[in-house]
């Protein structure tokens, strides 16, 4: 096969992880990639990290952009924006400046970007996202700039919680603001997040059913309007979702599938010949249901760059989908899933069977046990797992196990007989996961 150019738009995980898989397979290759910021292979998940101080902002770069371009000669363009794409090629505007670059091959790796809340005062000082390296940049700037003591996060979801803790933490005054009635209420069944909303209660003020109608101030934020109330608002953090950047795949025609990401193959290959996607752009099927499901996160979008990678130059590899397997924390309470939620399941049409337990982490004679709270859901009649939900201490290795079991086809008597290690600094004699398969089964 001759020398191939290979045109790759956006350089974070999918995008770097199927340059470096081309360059692997073909050394000789023309691998381009196109970023429209400073940053390569970066690590969104870990800005709440970097605003709380724990981490240099520097780290979120997995490598710097010399590795790529010296150690596995990918021919990287950082402040790159690609603004139109067309058959065989695209028009970047590089150092205000455009220019056209030709394509055998082209990815779309280029993830997603903050939903916008339609609402006055939403451009003041003050009013950040955080979905990209450089938020965390602004937000640290500023806090150092400005006497930030009144925090209003909007939002439910990972990010909300995750950012409410990094101001929490520095001693601020923090009020979380959710629409919707509960917490984490797309990803989590009721009791899970009743432990989640007492755990919230007891660091920020929590605000749930109330819908914000603007945010006010004059020369930078000062408040929050709600339907129901009014903030104090030094710095204000929207993390009301996000939403897959599908415009420039749109330009050349490519398919959206029904959950509005880039409709793609098991081989991550878009409708256009040549022309594939990966990341939080992509969608892909569910292992479980194997419908098409959108779920931005990290891992999987790792693993659909390699596999791009790998097809492009032509190695067959398909890749078979996800659970959906997620984890976060709020202060010392971690909270966790894989799989369906009992909601999920019945909308599915499943006839469930769940159980919810509590549980510690070590025996009761062993210092330094914790609770764990799990709920595991399973189909009523053939007893196959369906999903997880854990929350608590130590559930990581919980959850792991739930979707690897998942993955596997596991029914509840299958995890009940699961092999598990233990030793009374670990775990305790009955695993809480083997005690929640023993509630489900028998």
């Amino acid at each position: 096969m001759k020398m191939k150019r290979i045109v790759i738009i956006g350089a974070g995980a999918a995008g770097m992880s199927t340059a470096s898989r081309v360059k692997r397979l073909k050394p000789d290759w023309d691998v381009k990639v196109f970023e429209a910021t400073e940053w390569v292979s970066h690590a969104p998940c870990g800005i709440p990290y970097v605003v709380e101080g724990i981490s240099p902002k520097e780290k979120l770069m997995h490598y710097p952009p010399e590795f790529f371009i010296k150690k596995r000669g990918i021919d990287l363009h950082l402040n790159a924006e690609v603004v139109e794409v067309e058959q065989g090629k695209i028009r970047v505007r590089e150092k205000d400046k455009e220019k056209s670059y030709e394509w055998d091959y082209l990815v779309f790796a280029n993830g997603a970007s903050p939903q916008k809340l339609n609402i006055e005062g939403i451009s003041l000082k003050g009013v950040f996202t955080a979905d990209l390296p450089p938020d965390a940049v602004a937000i640290r700037n500023y806090m150092e700039k400005t006497d930030v003591r009144n925090v209003v996060v909007i939002g439910t979801g990972y990010i909300a919680l995750e950012m409410a803790e990094a101001f929490v933490v520095q001693g601020k005054n923090v009020t979380l603001i959710g629409r919707s009635e509960r917490v984490l209420r797309k990803t989590f069944d009721k009791e899970v997040t009743d432990i989640v909303e007492q755990k919230l209660r007891e660091h920020i003020n929590l605000r749930l059913g109330e819908q914000t109608l603007r945010i006010e101030g004059k020369e930078r934020v000062e408040k929050v309007i709600t339907d129901a109330s009014e903030y104090k608002a030094d710095l204000v953090i929207i993390a009301t979702g996000i939403k897959p950047n599908i415009e420039l795949a749109q330009q050349l025609g490519v398919k959206i599938g029904e959950t509005g990401a880039i409709w793609t193959n098991e081989r991550m290959q878009t409708s256009v010949e040549n022309v594939y996607a990966a990341g939080d752009v992509a969608e892909t099927k569910h292992l479980i249901t194997g419908k098409r499901v959108w779920v931005p996160l990290a891992p999987p979008g790792n693993k659909m760059g390699y596999i791009a990678g790998s097809n492009i130059a032509g190695v067959d590899i398909t890749f078979p989908g996800v659970l959906g397997t997620a984890i976060t924390k709020f202060m010392d309470l971690e909270i966790g899933k894989t799989g369906l939620t009992e909601q999920e399941a019945l909308k599915e049409g499943y006839d469930v069977k769940t159980a919810f337990i509590e549980a510690r982490t070590k025996p009761h004679y062993y210092p330094g046990g914790k609770k764990i709270w799990l709920k595991a859901i399973a189909d009523k009649e053939s007893g196959k797992l369906l999903g997880l939900q854990a929350v608590g201490a130590e559930i990581l290795p919980r959850v792991d196990a739930f979707a690897v079991a998942l993955q596997a086809g596991f029914t509840t008597k299958d995890l009940f007989f699961a092999d598990l290690a233990y030793a009374p600094p670990f775990a305790p004699v009955w695993d809480p996961l083997v005690i929640l398969a023993r509630v489900l089964k028998f």
